[in-house]
């Protein structure tokens, strides 16, 4: 049975989804962008700012279903400029240390608000 997570710790949904849906065993997260939890976009930021960003509210979606970034199976990342891949990489790399999650890293035409990258997971429950 879906459910709906939502946590204050991330931007709210806006629009016709939300933060993250589960069936109890898998976590499917809507793609996040440099935003804080306050609605502060950080489209200006260097990438590896906004990919920092994207990936804590990544980390708190999943906190707020019981879960850690250890439990993320598959990344897609999405990028408006793949000359920014290295940068984005590096930022990437702090997150997932030991036995990182199969990722996908495609470019785009255009993100949501002018940002430079979108993340977003799936991860399970591992008990």
């Amino acid at each position: 049975m879906k459910r709906i997570i939502e946590t204050p710790d991330a931007p709210a949904a806006v629009g016709a989804y939300s933060q993250a849906t589960t069936d109890g065993d898998t976590v499917y997260t809507a793609g996040q962008i440099p935003m804080t939890a306050d609605g502060e976009l950080l489209d200006d930021e260097a990438i590896a700012t906004q990919t920092r960003q994207s990936l804590e509210n990544v980390k708190a979606i999943l906190e707020e279903a019981g879960l850690t970034m250890q439990d993320v199976l598959k990344v897609s990342v999405f990028m408006d400029d793949m000359d920014d891949f290295d940068e984005m990489n590096d930022a990437y790399s702090e997150y997932f240390q030991d036995n990182p999650p199969a990722r996908s890293a495609v470019e785009v035409a255009n993100l949501p608000k002018g940002v430079g990258v979108e993340i977003e997971v799936i991860a399970a429950n591992r008990d």
